[in-house]
């Protein structure tokens, strides 16, 4: 009896306990406050408060989220959005911001009207394609919570495309009326968006003669728009020469990006309307407009507003890196060169220590731009004052400030800065009491560093590095004038882009070939006494840009004998001459000094392609014997703080 009680009042006991664990009934109408039943709480949306994804291109979210991450704090202390904070440091820019807008997508996906939406498909998957190479670099898996397949959405699903924002998509530009004239330029201060959907919708009124394309993305995930002009657009065709204008390097000198965005307006009505000169230019030359070199930076300076006469802020890129200083320095090189007996002051490579500092992506983009296309004349647009300066911007003696100190083409460069200083009106204007009245009585023209000597800059290495000359143009001594002033400084700077891209068309121009009428890559292109060459792209075309005279001009490749010819320009000629040269075979090169064909020199440093800034030098006396072994990865660290849930599906051996 006694047993069969205790069994009783255990019974009772369970049966209570598992009433109390019930979950209590949902509430009817006026039942909410007798305390019987529940409500059901539906999930809603609410305001992003995760730091790392305060930029995204929506303002809420929904927990849990994709992951069940069922709170703010919980996905904060979690190796995903651990990863998705630090990955523009491993990464060293690259993929950037992109990688980290693609996972706060995940982690804190777009909600509205209290219903959630997933990222596209297509977005995941073309930034996997481009970005794992940069993964694979630092030996890192590609994240779980990556998975394009698991987390993503087709666009027939209703998804949303996360990196909108970094294409300038979202910001709607304000209505034009429909019937403004073909010609109609707007003359103001464009923001990041509104250039890009500028030159889009200038290269779409222009689709037979114009592109546009990307050379890279800024450390703040901006892409770096080109707008390109040609009669086969996306392509180089043989004997056309390459010329490409940039502006904006310093973000707070703005007047260069507006002049080229107004400059692709111009080029495409004018053009359309049978402007000879235009046509002609466009006809017979491949033209590259990069409008803004440092968008990060523009965007900086803008918040300050125009008519803010700023030296610093916004002048530096988004890791507070000066462009025009963050080049290689090949001068340095060339001038320990010099005094070598038969030594090039061309094509000079990379230093491997260069890349042991910090190198922006748009440094990096610009670099392999130059590679990828054969480049002949440049000019890169800058503000503060009026003159046109050119190479070396780095003297001879480095404690000297300001020190004549030319190049190999000096007559050359001289004749580049006067065709844009000669056709522009304030420039070639004889006043002292103006702006860049300094530089009257040389002619609106200086050599960079008889103005004041820098290193790592553009203009120096694209002459030392590559086949191309460039100059720099000061075009006014507002950085940030007023939108007021804009149609003026466009019109004193029209003729003078105009006459300097033609330019490009003055010296000789031509085609090395075999026997067989086969092109050859890489031969060099000499002109005695100018200790300079240039040297063949892969169709076997060059250019070689040369003041009027008579020259002796030889061509040499490895493998091959030098041929010469004797070379007159006339003063009035206003074409490249043709000079074309047919190579034979020999046994034994020549050339001691050229055993290596040009492509071997690159191909020996080829940083661009090969270094990995991640990359552990080996310490002395680690190298052979018996492998150790596997360590955890450098940047395991970066997770330390994580006890329980260290992100083990980022080792590609696990």
């Amino acid at each position: 009896m006694r047993g069969s009680s205790m069994v009783l009042r255990l019974l009772l006991f369970l049966t209570g306990l598992l009433r109390a664990t019930e979950p209590a009934p949902r509430c009817e109408t006026g039942q909410e406050t007798l305390g019987q039943c529940q409500t059901v709480q539906k999930a809603k949306c609410v305001d992003i408060s995760l730091s790392s994804c305060t930029d995204v291109a929506y303002t809420q979210t929904m927990y849990p989220n994709f992951l069940d991450q069922k709170s703010r704090e919980v996905i904060e202390y979690s190796s995903e959005y651990i990863l998705i904070s630090v990955l523009h440091n491993l990464l060293q820019g690259e993929c950037n911001p992109d990688l980290r807008l693609l996972g706060c997508s995940v982690l804190a996906p777009q909600c509205e009207k209290d219903k959630v939406i997933k990222p596209c498909r297509h977005v995941c998957e073309n930034l996997k394609k481009n970005c794992l190479p940069a993964f694979d670099a630092i030996d890192m898996a590609w994240p779980y919570f990556l998975d394009c397949d698991r987390f993503f959405a087709g666009e027939e699903e209703g998804c949303f495309d996360p990196l909108a924002k970094l294409r300038g998509e979202v910001e709607i530009e304000e209505d034009l009326p429909s019937d403004l004239p073909a010609t109609f330029i707007q003359f103001k201060h464009h923001s990041y968006a509104q250039m890009v959907s500028t030159l889009k919708k200038t290269a779409s009124r222009c689709s037979h003669i114009a592109t546009t394309y990307s050379i890279g993305r800024s450390f703040e995930g901006k892409d770096l728009f080109v707008i390109e002009f040609s009669t086969k657009p996306g392509h180089h065709e043989l004997l056309k020469p390459e010329f490409k204008y940039i502006g904006n390097m310093h973000g707070n000198e703005v007047v260069g990006k507006e002049l080229l965005i107004y400059l692709a307006q111009y080029l495409c009505s004018e053009y359309l309307l049978g402007n000879p000169r235009i046509q002609t230019l466009i006809n017979n030359t491949r033209i590259h407009l990069l409008p803004s070199l440092n968008p990060d930076g523009y965007e900086l300076a803008a918040e300050e507003g125009a008519g803010y006469n700023g030296w610093v802020i916004g002048r530096q890129t988004a890791q507070n890196l000066d462009l025009n200083r963050n080049f290689p320095d090949l001068t340095s090189e060339a001038y320990r060169r010099a005094g070598i007996h038969g030594a090039r002051l061309d094509h000079i490579p990379i230093p491997q220590s260069y890349w042991w500092g910090k190198v922006a992506p748009e440094t990096k983009a610009v670099m392999k731009w130059l590679r990828s296309i054969p480049f002949v004349l440049s000019a890169s647009l800058h503000g503060g004052e009026l003159v046109v300066t050119y190479p070396y911007d780095y003297s001879r003696h480095p404690l000297e400030e300001k020190e004549f100190s030319p190049t190999p083409d000096e007559k050359m460069f001289k004749m580049l800065a006067k065709a844009y200083a000669d056709a522009h009106p304030v420039i070639s204007d004889r006043s002292e009491l103006r702006c860049g009245g300094n530089f009257v009585k040389r002619g609106g023209i200086i050599n960079g560093a008889e103005w004041y000597s820098f290193t790592g800059g553009m203009a120096d290495f694209n002459y030392l590095h590559t086949n191309c000359f460039e100059v720099t143009v000061e075009v006014g001594c507002e950085k940030f004038p007023l939108e007021e002033e804009l149609f003026t400084i466009w019109h004193e700077n029209r003729d003078a882009l105009l006459n300097y891209m033609e330019m490009v068309h003055r010296g000789i121009k031509g085609i090395v070939s075999d026997k067989f009428g086969n092109p050859i890559k890489n031969a060099r292109i000499s002109v005695r006494g100018i200790q300079h060459d240039v040297t063949t792209a892969a169709d076997g075309d060059y250019w070689r840009l040369l003041p009027p005279g008579t020259y002796i001009i030889s061509a040499q490749a490895a493998g091959y004998s030098r041929v010469m010819k004797r070379v007159t320009l006339p003063t009035k000629m206003k074409r490249a001459g043709r000079v074309d040269f047919v190579l034979r075979p020999v046994e034994v090169w020549p050339n001691k000094l050229l055993r290596r064909p040009m492509e071997d020199m690159h191909d020996q440093y080829d940083p661009l392609e090969l270094f990995d800034p991640h990359a552990q030098h080996a310490q002395p006396g680690t190298r052979g014997g018996s492998p150790q072994p596997r360590e955890k990865p450098w940047w395991w660290s970066y997770f330390s703080s994580l006890d329980l849930h260290k992100p083990l599906w980022l080792l590609k051996q696990h």
